[in-house]
């Protein structure tokens, strides 16, 4: 490996947002070590163009790939392919970081050998431009732990996580193309490999929350919730092939499974957001659920423990369907 970290950056559109991801990178002391792949996804706008003169002013930092779209998870599978980085990490094209504590992260990563690290990071709400702190409490900074001593603490999502890139590769870590929420396969495919995790007490992704047009909106789930449903089947399949492995371990197939209830679960709140005049929605929601239970009872259980509403409509039959419809449909106004 010829950097210690790679980025990529999965680009669609994004000329208004480009600049400042890009920008977020521009370091002297670490252009060196990093390699920050963008991945054009077919954009229609100036995204590859602003790429490009990144690429020619920092020539051994920045790479663009313009390819055809293909979705989140073909930016994610292309940067894989592509990186030559100790550690690969993904950072959204209108998203950033924090530069001064991304100087700080590549300066451990020079001493790491771990198989996965994870930080700190901040939610940017793009409405009122106001921030939030997303901390890891209860971890030693620069502490090497077991990825079982960490198992039943946090489930650790795409804005902390970085991989060693030869466990991505060498395992052939593939995930799913022109879907939406493929984030989700992106952390779990890979842990069956994991065997050591540090963190780092640093606030690295800077998480662009609150427009409208986003995907994990309660609009943006509605328009796309056959991808949610289509990607939550991909995770059922992974979770009952791992158990099957020669390489099980039950406090590993417990993390994978706590992650995909809480997808479970989120798929109960996208059906009750529904209009309560949507008679289908019910029955979908219903043949959904009785699909979890029959193919992993253990999902089913952990998601009624994570969803007091889920809990609630399965216990009286979905009686109290509309109600919390209701509930759900003032709440997301």
């Amino acid at each position: 490996m010829t950097k210690t970290l790679t980025l990529t950056i999965p680009s669609y559109n994004v000329e208004k947002f480009l600049e400042q991801t890009l920008n977020s990178f521009v370091d002297d002391s670490i252009l060196n070590d990093i390699e920050v792949i963008i991945v054009d996804d077919g954009s229609k706008d100036n995204t590859a163009k602003i790429a490009k003169a990144y690429e020619e002013k920092y020539k051994n930092t920045f790479k663009l790939i313009s390819k055809e779209n293909g979705g989140h998870g073909s930016t994610i599978n292309t940067g894989i392919k592509n990186a030559t980085g100790k550690y690969f990490k993904v950072i959204d094209g209108d998203d950033w970081v924090n530069t001064e504590q991304l100087v700080e992260l590549i300066k451990y990563l020079k001493k790491s050998d771990v198989d996965m690290i994870f930080t700190n990071y901040i939610e940017f709400y793009e409405d009122t431009k106001t921030t939030k702190k997303i901390e890891f409490l209860g971890f030693e900074n620069d502490t090497e732990y077991t990825f079982e001593e960490i198992s039943d603490k946090e489930i650790i999502p795409m804005h902390s996580l970085a991989f060693k890139t030869e466990i991505l590769q060498k395992n052939n870590i593939v995930i799913d193309e022109n879907s939406f929420y493929v984030d989700v396969e992106y952390i779990l495919f890979p842990i069956p490999f994991i065997k050591t995790v540090k963190f780092f007490d640093l606030y690295i992704y800077v998480y662009r929350l609150a427009q409208a047009n986003q995907s994990v909106s309660i609009n943006g789930f509605q328009k796309h919730i056959d991808n949610h449903l289509n990607v939550i089947d991909t995770l059922l399949d992974f979770s009952e092939q791992y158990s099957k492995s020669d390489n099980y371990n039950p406090k590993y197939l417990g993390y994978i499974n706590r992650r995909i209830a809480d997808m479970v679960c989120t798929q109960g709140a996208v059906f009750s957001s529904y209009s309560v005049e949507d008679k289908d929605i019910k029955e979908q929601f219903i043949k959904f659920d009785n699909m979890i239970k029959n193919r992993n009872v253990e999902i089913y259980n952990i998601s009624s423990s994570l969803s007091p509403k889920l809990k609630l409509l399965r216990k009286t039959n979905f009686n109290f369907y509309k109600t919390i419809q209701r509930l759900s449909k003032i709440k997301n106004k």
